[in-house]
């Protein structure tokens, strides 16, 4: 069994800036690619950012600038910081990764969700 477990969000205003935290665990052979989704009320989920073995972190256009990605592979952890939040950054934010299981399954796996809300 993989899990991932998700941490940080929260509620914080206009401006300001959250860290969340994604850790995969249990029969992992390789963590292949970590990524973050997010979904908005009413709106279908959407890429934000995604790291590949190749360590480098492809961003959506909308938080380009504003979001860094980072992994650290030994740990099988994944870190997004959000700076410069706006309310149109409000929704449930999703850790995904694609895993290599120790008994060589290939299988995509999803965090429980975390909600982040930007407001005055």
């Amino acid at each position: 069994q993989v899990q991932l477990v998700e941490s940080g969000g929260g509620l914080v205003q206009p401006g300001g800036s959250q860290r969340l935290s994604c850790v995969a665990s249990g029969s992992i052979f390789n963590v292949l690619k970590m990524s973050w989704f997010r979904q908005a009320p009413g709106k279908e989920r959407e890429l934000v950012a995604s790291i590949s073995n190749d360590g480098i972190a492809e961003y959506a256009d909308s938080v380009k600038g504003r979001f860094i990605m980072s992994r650290d592979f030994a740990a099988n952890k994944a870190v997004l910081q959000m700076n410069n939040l706006t309310p149109e950054d409000t929704a449930v934010y999703y850790c995904h990764a694609n895993i290599l299981t120790e008994t060589w399954m290939r299988d995509a796996y999803w965090g429980q969700g975390t909600q982040v809300t930007v407001s005055p």
